[in-house]
């Protein structure tokens, strides 16, 4: 993740700053089961297998997925607009120019209602709920993690909470907006929700 940072700033024409190893640090809190560097790294993987775009595109790709989740209190929009500010604030140190900055804020806070007509975004969105693709295995190991993040919501609440999370998912048209994202993990992904759900209800 850090190397990543650190080569997307450098595409971007920006100087390396203390930010890459802030970001290893913030991922590494204790009370993230799931939204640590093990995530961000999957979101890189998976969004690297879908994107075909240049290579300034990817690094502005890179950076908002480094960034997306760097702060992380379990408080969905604050989370997501405190870390477009953190980015914001740690590219501008870096000299990266202001259109790709905006873009880079752009994209993170796309995660904040899983809304937008932007093709990169449609790649970081994907690549961010490709884990709901994934094999039962590790769909069910994600679930564990979401549920200890929000260890302090009572059971009944989680349960209820969550079962609406899921419905809305299932409810969509499709769960993916690229056509690499709906081949690779939309089919599975369906298979992963029903079964969570019929578990909670």
């Amino acid at each position: 993740m850090e190397e990543q940072w650190n080569q997307a700033v450098e595409v971007l024409d920006g100087k390396a700053t203390d930010a890459a190893q802030e970001l290893t640090r913030r991922y590494g809190e204790p009370h993230r089961a799931y939204h640590n560097a093990d995530h961000v790294t999957a979101v890189l993987r998976e969004a690297r297998a879908i994107a075909d775009v240049s290579a300034e595109d990817w690094a502005v790709l890179a950076l908002a997925i480094c960034a997306h989740d760097v702060v992380y209190d379990a408080k969905p929009g604050d989370d997501e607009r405190a870390s477009a500010e953190w980015a914001r604030r740690h590219l501008t140190a870096a000299g990266v120019a202001e259109n790709h900055i905006g873009k880079v804020e752009e994209l993170v806070l796309a995660t904040l209602g899983h809304q937008s007509d932007d093709e990169l975004a449609h790649i970081l969105l994907d690549a961010d709920l490709s884990i709901l693709g994934a094999d039962p295995e590790a769909y069910d190991e994600y679930a564990i993690a979401v549920r200890e993040e929000y260890s302090a919501v009572p059971d009944d609440a989680w349960r209820h909470g969550r079962a609406a999370v899921l419905r809305n998912l299932l409810d969509r048209p499709g769960l993916f907006r690229t056509a690499a994202g709906k081949a690779r993990w939309d089919s599975q992904a369906r298979v992963n929700l029903r079964r969570e759900l019929s578990r909670l209800e």
